[in-house]
């Protein structure tokens, strides 16, 4: 199982504008109640554990699924630059917020560096999300790639729900 080239692995991106100021899309990035409001899948319910928005921090959360597992996430904070980024690796976790493998595959990478961007663009906030993954097998990062078509669409309905919170706020 030979490690991938990272500089040759693809990444993920996904860019969406929300009709909201920076700050209000910032809050809802870095707040436990608007967290809890949107971040996840579609129809899942978030409770957030701990939520330390700073580097070295963590976002540690339980995710119930519409067919009644739960299952946990966790955020590992490396850089928090209000209100322009967020460098965070994303992974799968128990209660405990130990990593974990996915609950879905057992090639699934156990860490994802996450860039977030937020631009201000005349009172609306365009995001952008990059995503790679952190010391994956070959293996790992194809079933990443794999993945590419189902996460543009995972993400899709996250950011919907974030747009539903952020038409709330105003």
């Amino acid at each position: 199982m030979a490690a991938s080239d990272s500089a040759t692995a693809q990444e993920f991106t996904v860019t969406r504008t929300f009709n909201a100021p920076r700050d209000a899309v910032w809050k809802a990035w870095t707040e436990r109640e608007a967290l809890e409001e949107w971040w996840g899948p579609k129809g899942c319910v978030i409770e957030v554990e701990a939520l330390d928005a700073s580097p070295g921090g963590t976002f540690h959360y339980s995710m119930e699924m519409q067919e009644g597992c739960k299952w946990w996430g966790i955020f590992h904070y490396e850089e928090v630059v209000k209100p322009e980024r967020i460098v965070f690796v994303n992974s799968f976790s128990n209660e405990s917020g130990e990593i974990t493998r996915a609950p879905f595959s057992d090639n699934w990478p156990k860490q994802i560096r996450n860039v977030v961007t937020f631009h201000d663009e005349g009172g609306k906030t365009r995001i952008e999300l990059r995503g790679r993954p952190v010391n994956v097998s070959a293996e790992e990062q194809a079933m990443f790639e794999s993945m590419f078509g189902s996460m543009q669409q995972g993400f899709g309905g996250t950011f919907d729900q974030l747009d539903e919170y952020l038409a709330t706020q105003k």
